[in-house]
């Protein structure tokens, strides 16, 4: 029998991650990441991410794509090198200098939590129509890309109440410091290879970083210091509709070939 995956093709997870803006949605998630203090910090100490953004940008995303739409096998070979990496990880709290462990369930959790609430608030801004009975299932499908990276599916929200009342508990740990200051510039202004950053395609970037910023809650905006302007929102609303239809003028297949691959192997 053909393996689908942990979703197959009737999930709302198939259905979400169709919508190319939720790459948008994965810049989102990274500014959203570095307002947890020891989470940027285990970034910082252990990431090579400034050295080579794009690499890392591409494993990610490579990542993800075979969680989705990887075979059953396929997304539990990579949970486990993800979690054999986190395990060999530490960090140092610049704040109070305890050692802790990458792989500690409450960084996992902001982690996945933001990921997947950042996927789906693109998606949704972008043009995607969904119920909330929709939503509620897209958040405990995701349950089991939890699962992969070493957390209990039973710790994780599973529905949009769930995440709403996550973010409100998580937020007195949230803070601007130095290490998430210098992400929060990396992201909107991070090198370009091949000299683009001398040309029109560093303007597009910048437009991209700020249509991120734009899709963040706006208690996540303040926190960066941002002015909450009442047009924000609206604005960003109308900005993420016009790419989400550009974008999905475009063949999926082109952008992601291993869900091509994906509906191949289903068909086959």
């Amino acid at each position: 029998m053909t393996d689908a995956g942990l979703f197959g093709p009737d999930s709302v997870t198939w259905r979400v991650h169709r919508e190319p803006i939720v790459a948008v949605g994965g810049l989102r998630s990274l500014y959203l990441q570095a307002l947890l203090p020891r989470a940027v910090a285990g970034v910082e100490q252990n990431s090579r991410y400034r050295k080579d953004p794009w690499g890392r940008f591409q494993h990610t995303a490579t990542y993800v794509a075979t969680v989705i739409y990887g075979t059953t096998e396929q997304a539990e070979r990579a949970g486990r090198r993800v979690r054999a990496m986190h395990a060999r990880m530490t960090a140092t709290d610049p704040r109070t200098g305890e050692r802790f462990r990458i792989d500690d369930p409450h960084l996992l959790r902001w982690v996945h939590v933001t990921e997947v609430e950042s996927f789906l608030a693109a998606a949704l801004r972008g043009g995607l129509r969904l119920s909330g009975a929709q939503i509620d299932a897209y958040y405990a499908e995701q349950t089991r890309a939890a699962a992969l990276v070493g957390l209990d599916p039973a710790t994780v929200p599973d529905s949009a109440a769930a995440v709403a009342d996550y973010y409100e508990r998580m937020r007195p740990e949230l803070e601007l410091t130095v290490d998430s200051a210098a992400t929060g510039i990396f992201l909107t202004l991070p090198p370009l290879p091949y000299a683009l950053g001398l040309t029109p395609v560093r303007g597009a970037a910048l437009g991209l970083s700020a249509l991120a910023i734009g899709l963040l809650p706006a208690w996540a905006r303040r926190l960066y210091g941002l002015p909450g302007l009442p047009a924000t929102d609206l604005i960003t609303s109308a900005n993420a509709l016009v790419l989400g239809r550009m974008l999905s003028a475009i063949p999926i297949d082109w952008i992601s070939p291993m869900r091509r691959d994906a509906v191949r192997r289903l068909a086959a």
